[in-house]
C-alpha cells in the first residue's frame, strides 16, 4: 500500500514532466515510422533516391548557382546518392541523411511535446520546418563551396562546424517556443 501511494506521489509530483515525455515520444515514434516507411519505397540496392533528398540536391544546386555558374547536381552512379560539382570538381554528395528530416522531426516531436495550444504549435512546427530546410540547403551550398577551397579541413567542416550550425538553430528555436510561445512559461510583468 505504501509503495503504491509513493507512485502516486512521485506520478502526481512529476505529472509535467511524464506528459511531455509521453508526448514527445509519442509523435517521435510516429513520425520517425512514418518517415521510415517512406524510405522503404526506394531500393537502395539500386541507388535509388528518395525524393525528398532529390529536392535538396537540386535545392543546394539553385542556390549555389545564385554565385556562380558553375555547380551542378548529378546522381551518383555507385551508391545512393547525389553529387554536388563546383567547377566540375566532386566536392560533396547529398545522401538521405542531409537531408534535415530526422532533424525536422526531432523539432517537431519537442514543440509538440511544450505545445498548449493546437493553432500556434502547428504554425510554429511549420515555420521551424521551413527555416531548417532553408538553412539546410544553404548549410549544405556553403560546406560544398568552402570542400572545395578548403579540402584538408572537410573533417573539422563536415563533422562539427556545419552540424553545430544546424543543432544550434534548433536549440535557438526550441528555447524561442518554450519561453515565448509555448504558454508554458509564466510572463510576468514589473510594476
Amino acid at each position: 500500500m505504501l509503495k503504491i501511494y509513493i507512485l502516486e506521489n512521485t506520478i502526481s509530483q512529476y505529472k509535467p514532466f511524464f506528459t511531455f515525455l509521453i508526448k514527445f515520444l509519442l509523435f517521435y515514434v510516429v513520425f520517425a515510422f512514418v518517415y521510415k516507411m517512406y524510405l522503404e519505397q526506394y531500393d537502395v540496392e539500386k541507388n535509388e533516391v528518395d525524393c525528398f533528398t532529390e529536392v535538396v540536391a537540386h535545392q543546394t544546386k539553385q542556390f549555389m548557382l545564385l554565385f556562380t555558374d558553375a555547380a551542378q547536381s548529378i546522381k551518383h552512379s555507385e551508391e545512393p546518392s547525389l553529387k554536388i560539382l563546383f567547377k566540375e570538381k566532386y566536392v560533396a554528395r547529398v545522401i538521405e541523411g542531409c537531408n534535415a528530416v530526422s532533424v525536422m522531426i526531432l523539432f517537431a516531436a519537442f514543440v509538440f511535446a511544450f505545445s498548449t495550444q493546437w493553432k500556434k504549435t502547428l504554425l510554429f512546427i511549420v515555420f521551424g520546418v521551413v527555416l531548417i530546410h532553408v538553412l539546410n540547403v544553404i548549410r549544405i551550398a556553403l560546406l560544398s563551396f568552402a570542400l572545395y577551397y578548403y579540402p584538408k579541413y572537410e573533417e573539422l567542416l563536415h563533422g562539427t562546424i556545419f552540424p553545430l550550425f544546424i543543432y544550434g538553430v534548433v536549440f535557438i528555436l526550441w528555447i524561442l517556443w518554450v519561453t515565448k510561445f509555448s504558454g508554458y512559461v509564466k510572463r510576468t510583468t514589473t510594476k
